[in-house]
């Protein structure tokens, strides 16, 4: 694993202005007088051992972050207003930039951009995880220009991932889950050499069946990745895909707030006219026994349609398979982190990234733009 500078790289900070980028892209709930309120506030709990850490040593904080996707324009939906209000109350003397995504600048990493952001600030903080694989102004910028570290969080999602990919204690098992095969094809191909078993889920499980020349209904499968499918089943015994599914028919409606008929379980190929869109107890049984055998565990990616209590029990019985297991346990980001806190198991899992895309990607590709703009900041060489 190659080093980055660390918090302690800036040397003394006491009296200066530090600019921490950091990943407060939460989920905001709007009231019907367009105020928004802040639904999990996961990523802002996990930024404040690196803002604390500077305040404690007399640093002046100024963090920005983005939220949602404004492409470039000012959208008042997507205001750090309710991340403003909640340093507010807990650290007032940190100053919350206005979204970073409001300006074009950010994701076209304008150099312009940087220097306005940069301005007045004597040192820079990235402890964006969850944005580190975009090679965004904020990102990739400042470590030009200013002494540069990785904060607490940054430091430690590398730290566990690169350990992941690098020297996993055995067995190791990977849960890969999630709606398109396509978006973790690259995951599953990096990983598979190095996991002693891969188990399957979610609805990019149907193209493995596809592979295996079962019927998938009306499920949802990628027929240009079905031959990628079958050769990665070739790794043999390695690699587990479910055997039975929760089924409905496919006119019934499902997805959060949906309720209706019950769902039916099948086993092998789904029937004409259904869709799969969760893993079955027969299935659940094969992985909790993996999962308990394991020393180290990689989930990323549900097993179904969580988010619909018809729909849950897979992934719900993984995520406690996982919780129970004394594996050393560390969950992607995304829904898979979103299951574990709505189970309640958030407590029992080593370790939950706080980043989806930048997992994936670091678990690729063994690196990530944040990550090697840090390594060719101004103060560091390692």
């Amino acid at each position: 694993m190659k080093r980055i500078p660390v918090l302690e790289d800036l040397g003394k900070v006491k009296g200066k202005r530090v600019l921490v980028r950091s990943d407060l892209n939460v989920p905001l709930a709007y009231q019907e007088d367009g105020t928004a309120t802040i639904v999990d506030d996961f990523r802002i709990r996990a930024s404040l051992p690196t803002i604390e850490w500077l305040l404690d040593q007399g640093a002046e904080v100024t963090v920005c972050s983005h939220i949602g996707r404004p492409k470039g324009q000012v959208v008042e939906k997507y205001s750090m207003k309710p991340v403003r209000d909640y340093f507010r109350g807990l650290h007032p003397e940190v100053e919350v930039l206005e979204n970073l995504r409001f300006d074009a600048g950010e994701e076209k990493n304008d150099p312009a951009f940087v220097a306005k952001l940069i301005e007045g600030h004597e040192a820079y903080v990235d402890d964006a995880f969850g944005a580190s694989h975009r090679a965004h102004a904020s990102i990739v910028g400042p470590p030009k220009y200013l002494p540069s570290a990785a904060g607490r969080l940054l430091a430690k999602e590398y730290e566990v991932l690169s350990g992941l990919a690098e020297e996993p204690v055995r067995p190791f098992v990977a849960i890969i889950g999630g709606a398109k095969v396509s978006d973790k094809l690259a995951l599953i191909e990096a990983m598979l050499p190095k996991v002693d078993s891969l188990l399957i889920g979610g609805a990019m499980a149907y193209t493995f069946f596809a592979a295996q020349g079962l019927e998938v209904g009306d499920s949802l499968f990628e027929p240009d990745r079905v031959e990628a499918c079958r050769k990665i089943l070739e790794a043999g015994s390695k690699v587990l895909v479910p055997v039975d599914s929760a089924v409905l028919p496919s006119e019934e409606k499902f997805g959060r707030g949906e309720s209706g008929i019950e769902p039916t379980l099948v086993s092998g190929s789904i029937p004409v006219a259904h869709r799969g869109l969760d893993i079955g107890p027969a299935t659940i049984k094969q992985f909790s026994e993996v999962i308990a055998a394991a020393a180290t565990v990689l989930w990323n990616g549900p097993m179904g349609v969580f988010e619909d209590p018809r729909l849950s029990k897979g992934t719900f019985a993984i995520a406690r398979a996982v919780a129970r297991s004394r594996a050393y346990s560390v969950v992607g980001g995304g829904d898979s982190a979103a299951a574990v806190e709505e189970a309640g198991l958030a407590g029992e899992i080593s370790h939950l990234s706080t980043g989806g895309g930048a997992s994936l990607e670091l678990l690729e590709k063994g690196d990530l733009p944040g990550l090697a703009a840090l390594r060719e900041a101004v103060n560091f060489r390692d």
